[in-house]
Formats: C-alpha cells, structure tokens, sequence
C-alpha cells in the first residue's frame, strides 16, 4: 500500500459505509456536433436562454467501408458466446438482470472509501491558469510517455484539488481470505452490481469483486477526467494498481488476484478508452476489457510527440503494428455515437470501426456491436446488452461448481 493512505484508511475503517446493491447509471455525456459531411439528425432542443445545439450525426451500419457484420433482428441481441461484428436494431429492452434482485439474500455488500489528490504521488490536482487558454492543467510536467510528476512549484492555493468515494462489491458468495478476480470500473460505474446479484448465483459469472473508480472530475482536454483517462501510458494504470486496490482489498476485507486472466476493466466513452489503455500499457494486469462507446479518439491532453494522435494512436498504429497482446475485448457504439468535424479523428463510430478492423487482422478475440438508434454511451442500449456483455468478457475463466 502507498503510506500515503494508511492514515486515511485507519480513519476509514471506522466510518466503512455499507449498503445494498443498487443500479445507479452515470449520465451520458451531451454528443459532439456533427459535420457537414455526414447526415445529422434533428437539432436537440434549447436549453433554457440557449441556441439549439446540432444533433449527432447518423451513421449507417451497412455503409462502405464499414467492417461487415452480422444484423440480428430487431430486439434481439448477439448470442452470448459469439464472436466478431454484430448490428442491433432500434428496440433497445433493458435486460431483467440490470434490476435488483429481489431476494436481500442474494444482493451483495458495497463498501466505500474516500481517496484525496492530497495524498496521491499520481494525480496530485490540476493547476489553475498555467496553460495558453487558460485551462486547469496537470500539475506536474509533461514526460515522454505522457505521465506528471508532481510539480514542487505549483502553490497549493493554485491546485484545483479532487476527493472521490470509491466503492467496492463483494457478492454475498465470496469466501473472507479466499483470492478474488475482480473488475475495475470507471466514472464509479455501478451497473455491474446488479447484474453480478443476478448471474453468481446461477454460476454465470464467476464470485467476482468490482472496484468503481469515480473519475477526478470534469471531462476533456484540460480536465482531470481527461488527464487520466485519455493519455496514453500506463500512468492510471500504475494508480489504480498503487494507491486504489490495496486500499479496496483493506476496507472491504478481500483479496484481489494478480492474475491478469482474473481482471478486466470496464467503461463508457473516455473511461472505455482508459480500460482499453491500462490492458494494452499493462497486459501482465488485465486481460479483459468491456467498452460503451470508446474513446479511441485524439483526445489526449497535454500532448505526447510519441503518440501525438491520443487513443486514436491505438487502431492507428500500435495495434496493427504490434504483437498481438492476451486481451478479449467487448465494443459498442451507436449510430449517433459523437462526431467532432475539427479534424479526421474525433468520429466515434470510425474510430469504434477501425477497432474492430484492425483487431480482425490481429486475430484477437473480441466482439463489436454497432447499436442502431443508440447516441453516444446509450442507457437503454447499454443495459439491454450488459449482462451477455459480462458473461461474454469473462468467457474461459473457471467458474466454482459449474
């Protein structure tokens, strides 16, 4: 454990809030403007006192230069153990296991623990006005592979500081003193507790711990959110690994593996392309990934002359031009999924396409769902498709008594 944290987690373990499992979805991020180029749908309409803002562009599943893929009929979903590329219809029915369970004996046990940007070596806070347009930046400088050191001239008074409560869920089958495997989530996703209270039971899943890692706050260039999620290195990987999960295991009384076939990372938009990161950066650590509407976009900030083009970097070049790594991976995105026309690489849907294409060419195993009628991290799509999603991820690894 960092020592930065034993003094937070002494206090903590006094005051360890506990809870039943519940789903809580985080909200969508607003979809980027469309470009002339593309078709755009219907304007969204006006905030109060505010201009329209344009619809997010459509796209069609079967254009060329699309992977090709498999339609499934309307309302229904890929099977669970297949493979490869897959579009789904408009009619987008939460699945049942995204609901509470209604027996209390089956629901798990969330644990919660607060982290500090005062207390963290990784992501010390964002200093205020240092950057040419006047946005919070890192505080610390720039390396080659896109990681902060903590920068000793950056008065306290001029760092943007963040808290985040993380929360931990033990499923009521785990064993105290057995080792787990366990799923990172990002933006302190919860949807899995519900799912998992579900599928245990009926040793669809395997008895799993799930961390859900709040992001530091905001979203894009200049924002802490950003800063983790969208630079390419394995910087939020090493934080995670460093000063997050040792402190997961204290407070809620589990043992993680280390097994990277027993850890997979899960998340929505940026926090898709953060999981994506931290397995590619770190595969020694994880070897599943389950993404909604990935990030694989040039969104980094600041900048690395390395990987000048952010996660767009991934389909780009390393993955195409690399070994291939252990990874299963899971992708969707919808056909209103962002568009950004600044420049070539801020479309969601192309950049969720040349994934897939690329990781074909690979031979990796994964599966890629193109949602029609689905904007950008879609709720209803994405718990019409979590359940088979988490099962599909986790496919080959043991399950207890099955």
């Amino acid at each position: 454990m960092n020592p930065l944290f034993s003094f937070s987690a002494a206090i903590l373990l006094f005051g360890v809030s506990i809870a039943s499992a519940q789903s809580t979805e985080v909200p969508a991020p607003a979809p980027a403007a469309a470009s002339a180029s593309v078709p755009a749908a219907a304007p969204t309409p006006a905030r109060a006192g505010g201009a329209a803002r344009p619809g997010a562009p459509v796209r069609d599943p079967l254009a060329a230069g699309y992977v090709k893929a498999t339609e499934m009929p309307d309302g229904q979903v890929p099977a669970m153990e297949a493979e490869g590329n897959f579009i789904i219809g408009r009619t987008h029915t939460p699945a049942p296991e995204m609901s509470p369970v209604t027996d209390p004996a089956l629901k798990g046990t969330i644990y919660k623990f607060t982290l500090r940007s005062s207390e963290s070596k990784f992501y010390p806070g964002m200093v205020r006005n240092q950057s040419a347009t006047g946005a919070p930046t890192a505080a610390g400088t720039a390396s080659s592979n896109g990681a902060n050191a903590a920068n000793a001239d950056a008065a306290p008074s001029n760092v943007v500081p963040w808290t985040r409560s993380v929360s931990v869920y033990v499923p009521k089958q785990y064993v105290p003193g057995t080792v787990a495997p366990v799923m990172i989530t990002s933006d302190g996703d919860n949807r899995a507790f519900n799912v998992l209270d579900h599928l245990i039971p009926e040793k669809k899943l395997p008895v799993m711990i799930v961390v859900a890692i709040p992001a530091g706050g905001g979203d894009g260039p200049g924002s802490e959110r950003g800063l983790e999620y969208d630079t390419m290195s394995g910087k939020y990987s090493d934080f995670v690994e460093t000063e997050v999960l040792p402190m997961a295991e204290k407070v809620a009384n589990v043992k993680l593996t280390k097994d990277p076939d027993g850890r997979a990372v899960m998340g929505t938009s940026s926090g898709a392309a953060a999981g994506m990161i931290m397995a590619w950066f770190h595969p020694e650590r994880y070897h599943r990934v389950l993404t909604f509407s990935g990030t694989f976009v040039n969104q980094q900030s600041p900048t690395d002359p390395q990987v000048p083009h952010g996660a767009w970097t991934l389909h780009e070049t390393l993955i195409p031009n690399s070994p291939a790594q252990p990874l299963r991976i899971f992708m969707e995105c919808g056909d209103r999924d962002n568009f950004n026309g600044r420049d070539a690489m801020h479309d969601w849907v192309q950049a969720n396409e040349n994934m897939a294409r690329v990781l074909t060419d690979k031979g990796y195993h994964y599966k890629f769902v193109f949602a029609r009628g689905a904007g950008h991290t879609d709720r209803p799509t994405i718990s019409q498709l979590y359940p088979t999603a988490l099962e599909w991820i986790w496919q080959g690894y043991p399950i207890e008594g099955k």
